[in-house]
């Protein structure tokens, strides 16, 4: 994708799908965090494939509705945050994407005024 030449050794996992759940792009971390599923040769295929029910029914609704989904999840024993966003062009819906950022075993919180 045009003008994403900083994400691609971000280093958070970013995956990007069209509005028909396509996917488009995805960074250097994203391919290496599912390459047991093909890795960068997911590019081209649809990112329900890629999920299990009831992951796959909120992904049709959230490009239907244009919601944001955020959560943490923990797989062997690393522990992130999941951010799933639509994402525009000029105004025009394109699809989501989703950013998978790895979070420290500590992490502090703070609440600011």
């Amino acid at each position: 994708m045009e003008g994403l030449d900083w994400v691609k050794e971000f280093g958070a996992a970013v995956t990007v799908c069209d509005t028909e759940a396509v996917i488009i792009y995805m960074n250097e971390k994203s391919a290496k965090t599912f390459e047991k599923y093909g890795g960068a040769s997911l590019t081209g295929k649809s990112l329900l494939d890629c999920h299990p029910e009831p992951a796959r029914l909120k992904l049709v609704e959230m490009m239907r509705t244009g919601e944001k989904n955020s959560y943490t999840i923990e797989k062997n024993g690393v522990r992130k945050l999941i951010h799933q966003a639509p994402w525009y062009k000029d105004g025009a819906y394109m699809g989501l994407v989703e950013i998978s950022i790895e979070l420290p075993p500590a992490m502090p919180h703070y609440v600011r005024k």
